[in-house]
């Protein structure tokens, strides 16, 4: 049986690569103090609407309803829970939730309906926070071998520039949601979608060089946010027609990508619920997966029993002992050398009543095809049984 279009089983090595981001995540946003948190995947339609109706994202939620009529939706990303779990928090609060949301879109190579989000808010944010996440963003994808690249803007200056080109309130929403499509379509695609709101003389302001910015008032906060770069010594690059789809956005936003991908692997930016400050960026770890450079040749063992269960379960407890992945196997050599294959194996261990006999266990290197007797205490020291050149 197939999967639904949009769902995708994960095993093996991606699986295993998928459980190492999580790991090198969840590391990294405790590193900085954040604190885990589970929220529910169905939520009260209403709940999960919002404001926000215009927004795509919003408009892509899956809709059900529960057998008490009931209009439900699966959540499609995290940050409008917040607004639940805000409540009577001492702040700032710090939180990071990593898990399944849902949309209802169109399916590409590099996009689902059910994927996974990796998300940090500090909810009573400043501006020197976003920095700090930023901070964290990019320690976190070193740690996973992706060079990237920071772009940010500021939805206050964007919403300026705006005013000041003639765009009304009333359109502005339609012309951000033009604007953010300038990495996905041509620029005189955009142009003419513009005109509709008179609007298509803004993408001749966006090629300007950013000291030309500085004559607005919001380019303030653009500069402290630059500021605090420097102090951390991070990188990113200013691009006043960054926008953010969604409209609850109003201070900086940030996208990060790499030359690896067109699309964006992580994006997000501050925002504010109920009068409060806040801040946060999200990890779309399928994305993460693609990208990632990872070697899993680290040494793990398949322990297989030739009739000698004692001698081969004390001899795997040892490996385990020191830290070394291991599996045990119960049958003919021939068999258990086609598991390791498929398990991706590395080092074999044959524990027979000859190997028992003589205290030589033999060790075969799938990688290289090399076999070597070995003594079992060298097979439980603390080092690669069998160097590769």
């Amino acid at each position: 049986m197939e999967t639904v279009r949009g769902f995708k089983d994960y095993t093996g090595e991606e699986a295993r690569k998928r459980a190492e981001i999580r790991k090198i995540l969840v590391d990294t946003f405790e590193k900085y103090n954040f604190e885990p948190v589970e929220t529910p995947i169905v939520e009260y339609r209403e709940f999960v609407q919002g404001d926000n109706k215009q927004d795509e994202a919003v408009s892509d939620i899956f809709k059900l309803k529960d057998k008490g009529e009931r209009d439900l939706a699966l959540r499609y990303e995290f940050t409008f829970q917040l607004k639940r779990l805000m409540k009577g928090k001492k702040l700032p609060y710090k939180r990071y939730q990593i898990g399944e949301v849902f949309r209802d879109e169109p399916v590409s190579s590099n996009r689902f309906r059910q994927f996974v989000q990796c998300d940090i808010d500090v909810i009573g944010s400043k501006i020197r926070d976003e920095v700090d996440i930023l901070s964290l963003a990019k320690e976190a994808l070193n740690k996973m071998g992706i060079k990237s690249v920071i772009y940010f803007n500021n939805r206050k200056l964007l919403n300026e520039i705006l005013d000041k080109e003639g765009v009304s309130e009333k359109d502005k929403v339609f012309v951000i949601k033009e604007i953010d499509k300038l990495d996905k379509l041509s620029e005189k695609e955009i142009k003419e979608n513009l005109k509709k709101y008179n609007a298509e003389k803004i993408l001749e302001v966006f090629k300007k060089p950013e000291n030309y910015f500085s004559k607005y008032d919001s380019y303030k906060d653009v500069k402290e946010f630059v500021d605090y770069l420097s102090l951390y010594k991070v990188e990113a690059k200013f691009s006043p027609s960054l926008a953010r789809g969604l409209s609850y956005y109003n201070g900086t936003v940030f996208e990060i990508k790499t030359d690896k991908m067109k699309d964006t692997i992580c994006g997000g930016g501050s925002y504010e619920f109920n009068g409060i400050q806040c801040t946060g960026i999200s990890f779309g770890l399928d994305r993460l997966a693609i990208l990632a450079d990872f070697d899993f040749n680290k040494n793990n063992f398949l322990v297989v029993s030739l009739d000698e269960d004692r001698q081969a379960i004390k001899i795997a407890e040892m490996l385990r002992q020191r830290g070394d992945a291991v599996s045990i196997y119960y049958g003919k050599p021939s068999k258990a050398l086609e598991y390791a294959n498929s398990c991706n194996i590395k080092q074999v261990i044959f524990v027979g009543a000859q190997e028992v006999k003589s205290k030589k266990f033999k060790v075969k290197d799938m990688v290289t095809g090399k076999e070597k007797a070995i003594t079992l205490g060298k097979i439980t020291k603390k080092n690669v049984i069998l160097k590769r050149k």
